[in-house]
């Protein structure tokens, strides 16, 4: 089933048990998938745009909850907390740190990579593998400790 139907089926399923927190957090993504669609012209999104929209979402959030929590609103961390745990539902599963690593350090051993200014080589290779099963944040991190 396509993102959109499945937002739309859930949205559903919240608003008929009253889950406003659900509600709010899935007419957001529906709108951002509205406004992809209608800035794309009629191009259908795709599984990738799907990801790329959703992953976007989930890194506002974790990006609010910084600056909530650096002001003391802990009622707006927990908000956004919330929106993220309803948004990862569609993201496929994450794939954690060890598992990960294993496969990075694989690509870093094919490409030959041995120092920091190498990772402008490795980088996009280990993207293009990970992308969407672990934040992008947590590959860099990777990425140049076993650099460094």
């Amino acid at each position: 089933m396509a993102l959109t139907q499945q937002i739309s089926e859930d949205l559903k399923t919240a608003m008929k048990a009253g889950d406003k927190n659900r509600i709010d957090t899935l007419r957001m993504v529906r709108a951002q998938i509205l406004e992809f669609e209608k800035k794309g012209g009629a191009q259908a999104m795709t599984p990738d745009d799907e990801l790329q929209l959703l992953s976007t979402a989930v890194k506002k959030r974790r990006e609010s909850i910084e600056q909530y929590e650096k002001a003391g609103r802990m009622d707006l961390v927990e908000k956004e907390a919330a929106e993220i745990a309803i948004i990862t539902e569609y993201l496929p599963k994450q794939m954690d740190r060890a598992e990960a690593e294993k496969i990075i350090f694989a690509i870093i051993e094919q490409a030959g990579a041995v120092t920091s200014k190498d990772m402008g080589k490795v980088m996009p290779l280990i993207m293009k593998e990970l992308k969407g099963k672990i934040d992008g944040k947590a590959i860099n991190d990777i990425v140049k400790s076993k650099l460094a």
